[in-house]
């Protein structure tokens, strides 16, 4: 498991060529399966600025790691629409308000959202129903 926090700002190297692509400037969710669709760089190519989840090898501490340069050079117009979460509002799908995000806990190896952290709790990440320019919207608790 990983925060977004802890990816924010990791320099992103190629495997193969050890080559340095460029920096962590956020990830990109799809609410549909509820994962990471891809990571957005900073400091790299306009062709190279986002990298699909299924091309990244592995995911520490210290740097995220991906196949190889020529995975990069893809097109990316399958990615969903980048939407910034954290710092959103977080509402439930009745409009209840439920904080704003602080930090998004994942699945470093499959990409899948595990927890939202909000200011008012946890939220189970398959409660996570859409994204928004203003919110993040998430199913009523069942509990």
């Amino acid at each position: 498991m990983m925060l977004f926090t802890q990816v924010q700002g990791l320099p992103v190297i190629t495997a193969e060529e050890a080559e340095p692509l460029g920096r962590v400037e956020g990830l990109t969710i799809d609410a549909h399966t509820r994962s990471v669709a891809c990571v957005r760089l900073s400091g790299a190519p306009k062709h190279a600025a986002a990298i699909a989840w299924n091309a990244i090898e592995g995911m520490g501490r210290d740097a995220v790691i991906v196949r190889s340069r020529a995975i990069t050079d893809r097109g990316h117009s399958s990615f969903p629409a980048h939407q910034e979460v954290l710092g959103r509002h977080v509402l439930c799908e009745n409009g209840t308000a439920h904080g704003t995000v602080k930090d998004i806990a994942f699945d470093d190896t499959t990409g899948q959202v595990r927890t939202l952290y909000t200011a008012l709790g946890d939220i189970s990440g398959d409660r996570l129903i859409g994204l928004g320019s203003y919110a993040v919207v998430v199913r009523v608790d069942s509990d």
